[in-house]
């Protein structure tokens, strides 16, 4: 089973079990929902936690979660510096509006040219702020990063396994 991660539990909050917890997916408010199902991976445990959501809440820049049966800090303090994760069976397609793609389904993708010409495989994403940029390996040569944005990203066809480019001048 493939497990993709929401947030890394960094602390605990008050005594009365809940854990501070920082967002890295695109859909917090489903993701940490009442009654949500997290994975709780620990450092050197192989097998994660199964945690349910019972409560949350926002604060500053942190959810503060509490899960069903561990209603003290005693309950959560083994829980620290957990990266906290869903299984496939929870990504959901509607959460993507038309174009958008999880990160997963991207990397590893064949890059081609419009024309046709083979570039490289993506093998990762960088988040930069105003978009992605996608980093495409090539043999023989140094990596290609392509800014996602429409002038350059003209198809994406998850079922060939590519992504068509227009290169701009100054890219390659």
């Amino acid at each position: 089973m493939a497990y993709y991660t929401v947030g890394t539990l960094v602390n605990t909050h008050g005594i009365k079990g809940e854990v501070r917890v920082v967002a890295t997916t695109d859909f917090p408010q489903s993701r940490f929902a009442v009654g949500a199902t997290l994975f709780a991976f620990m450092p050197n445990q192989p097998t994660p936690i199964q945690l349910t959501v019972k409560t949350v809440r926002q604060h500053k820049n942190f959810y503060l979660l509490s899960f069903a049966g561990r209603p003290s800090i005693n309950d959560v303090e083994g829980l620290k510096t957990a990266v906290l994760k869903i299984d496939d069976d929870q990504l959901q397609a509607d959460d993507l509006k038309p174009g958008e793609y999880y990160y997963h389904q991207i990397v590893g993708l064949s890059v081609v040219t419009e024309d046709g010409e083979p570039l490289g495989t993506i093998k990762e994403i960088l988040s930069s702020g105003a978009n992605d940029v996608w980093v495409v390996a090539r043999p023989g040569q140094s990596d290609l990063l392509l800014p996602k944005i429409d002038q350059v990203i003209k198809r994406v066809d998850l079922d060939q396994h590519q992504v068509t480019v227009e290169l701009m001048e100054g890219l390659d």
